[in-house]
This record gives C-alpha cells, structure tokens and sequence, in this order.
C-alpha cells in the first residue's frame, strides 16, 4: 500500500508520536496541484496543514508509518467498531 492509499478513510493522523484528529483529507489525484492542501489536521490548539508536495517522495519505513521528506514521521489511523 501506498501512503495515499492509506489516508483515504483516516480519522486520525499520527505525526511525529502526536496524534491529531482529521478535519480535512484529499487523497491527491490527476487534478491535485502540488501546492494544493491534501490533510488538515488539529490537536487541541495545535493545527497540521500538509499539501500535496508534502507527501511527494515519501518513504515507507514499514508497519504503515512514512518518513517525509522533512522528516517528519506519520501513521494515518482509523477508528475500529467492536460488533
């Protein structure tokens, strides 16, 4: 899997050991600019925004978690439902 094909369902994003809930995810596509914003994200007063350039050349260190470019570490999570 790829790091878009991760994002798409996320409702939390863990970055750098922070966990933030989503408030906006774009999985980036043919028409997705690199300057266009693909994932906003908030943990109390602290905001991410992180635009498609961002995601560009990502590497995939394992178990679901990629290293960006800025080094930054990040996991997109999703809420399990126990039946």
């Amino acid at each position: 899997m790829t790091l878009t094909d991760t994002m798409g369902n996320a409702d939390f994003v863990l970055i750098d050991g922070i966990v933030y809930e989503t408030e906006y995810v774009r999985v980036p596509d043919e028409d997705t600019h690199e300057d266009d914003v693909v994932l906003e994200a908030k943990h109390g007063d602290m905001e991410v925004e992180l635009l498609c350039s961002d995601l560009t050349g990502a590497t995939h260190l394992g178990e679901g978690v990629y290293r960006l470019l800025n080094g930054y570490h990040l996991r997109f999570l999703t809420t399990a439902t126990v039946h």
